[in-house]
């Protein structure tokens, strides 16, 4: 059975009548929590229901930021600031924002919050253990593969792998965000039950 948490929040969580003002849902979670799949069903739903939808992955956006990078603590911190702002330009427009993006610390966030007056998180969440079991059976793509077992191997010998920087869930944690406004525990459950869960909630978030 799914479970999830769905929380209210006082300045973002509204109805609209309509949707002519434009809006963001950040996805969130530990790589190989199963965000990305997640969201990018997501948003395949609501741009099949006809709404005006833009989907922003932080791996390609920050390839953008930064086409030299150096994967630096400083540099992932501009790096969600700019994503953040970015978002919040495009919902200025009336655009529809679909982020899909670790995040590992609430800060990052709360950015796009305080820039956002229609804005949600969503948190999709498992554990450490799930999280890499997935992640090591991922193919090369926009992110490195074999992230947890190089930053674990790093941790345990000092061995260096060139474009690794500090890995979430082996070298910092991900900070839980209290205000979100959706918890899908992703775990024991099907890719399309937890779709499922995310349309449902925006379904009544965006009034649909």
């Amino acid at each position: 059975m799914l479970q999830s948490t769905q929380k209210n929040n006082s300045t973002s969580n509204f109805q609209h009548s309509t949707l002519k003002e434009g809006w963001a849902v950040w996805f969130v979670g530990l790589p190989g929590s199963g965000k990305s799949s997640i969201s990018k069903r997501a948003y395949e739903y609501l741009r099949d229901k006809g709404l005006d939808v833009l989907h922003l992955q932080m791996d390609e956006r920050r390839k953008v930021y930064f086409p030299n990078p150096k994967y630096t603590p400083e540099e992932r911190r501009k790096a969600y600031e700019l994503f953040a702002l970015e978002a919040a330009d495009l919902v200025q427009k009336g655009h529809g924002v679909i982020l899909d993006g670790t995040a590992p610390k609430v800060e990052m966030r709360r950015l796009a919050r305080n820039k956002i007056e229609k804005f949600a998180e969503i948190y999709i969440s498992c554990s450490l253990q799930t999280a890499m079991e997935r992640e090591s059976k991922r193919p090369e793509g926009l992110v490195m593969a074999g992230l947890y077992a190089k930053a674990l191997e790093r941790k345990k010998t000092g061995r260096e792998f060139p474009g690794l920087g500090q890995v979430i869930g082996v070298d910092i944690p991900f900070e839980e965000e209290p205000q979100a406004e959706l918890v899908v525990k992703n775990e024991g459950i099907s890719l399309r039950e937890a779709v499922q869960e995310v349309t449902r909630f925006l379904d009544g978030w965006l009034g649909l």
